[in-house]
């Protein structure tokens, strides 16, 4: 069911974004050769941790780590472990909190110190894609208009778009309707009204669309072995322009 939000409850989710796009802006920040990602889900854990919220994540469906951690062909839902990450990789960061009963997603792809210069358009594309479908989030657009958008974009740079893993509603519980592909699909989608939260995530790889699990279960990579980058807001639909609800903020930590 598609679930329209009381101001009180959009209110709560633009706290809650908040905490999520802080916590991401710190992490991308903190990375640096040689760190592992056990090191980087431990340093965001404790983020989360300071500004009083918990991971969404940990614990989901029995997921183990407090963040999904993808490096260069890892597309979503990389484990933290002994991996070292190196100058020249790039990593995908997902980042999901609950504050006050309300969940923040948000996701970005960072280079470890640089990377080559395809590789960073493949991750600027990305971003740019997520923007574009963020613009046709508008009230009384489709799903679709999202979709088309993101597409149009990601295909037009010579990338691919990933169409095993989709964008979601969100609020009280990580996934809500309505689904948000990344790609047109024909028949009538869902309209878009005031008070939905929606979480718009292009995936895009530098290769074919096509993507396989590790034998870990959770980890998803490019079967052409070729990089992909990730990238992920939590909007408000409203009666004008849509609203980014996880960009960081300046926070302090709660009052114990």
């Amino acid at each position: 069911m598609i679930v329209i939000k009381t101001a009180q409850e959009l209110e709560a989710m633009r706290a809650a974004g908040g905490v999520a796009g802080t916590v991401l802006e710190e992490v991308a920040g903190w990375i640096k050769p040689g760190v592992t990602t056990r090191e980087i889900d431990e340093y965001a854990a404790a983020r989360i941790e300071f500004y009083g919220a918990r991971s969404a994540f940990l614990g989901y469906r029995g997921f183990a780590c407090h963040t999904c951690i993808s490096v260069n062909e890892q597309v979503v839902h990389g484990l933290a472990g002994d991996r070292h990450v190196q100058f020249g990789d790039i990593v995908s960061l997902d980042v999901g909190v609950i504050f006050d009963g309300f969940i923040g997603d948000t996701a970005r792809t960072v280079p470890v110190g640089a990377c080559d210069l395809a590789t960073q358009k493949l991750i600027e594309v990305t971003e740019q894609s997520l923007y574009d479908g963020i613009s046709r989030a508008l009230a009384g657009n489709r799903v679709s208009d999202i979709s088309r958008a993101v597409q149009e974009r990601v295909e037009a740079s010579g990338f691919s778009v990933v169409r095993e893993f989709v964008g979601h509603g969100v609020g009280r519980t990580m996934h809500e309707e309505p689904q948000i592909p990344n790609f047109y699909e024909s028949g009538r989608s869902p309209v878009l009204k005031p008070g939905m939260t929606i979480a718009i995530e292009p995936m895009v790889n530098a290769g074919g669309p096509a993507v396989k699990f590790l034998k870990d279960g959770w980890t998803v990579v490019t079967r052409d072995g070729k990089a992909s980058a990730h990238f992920e807001h939590t909007i408000a639909i409203t009666d004008g322009e849509p609203e980014i609800l996880t960009w960081p903020r300046k926070l302090s930590a709660p009052k114990r």
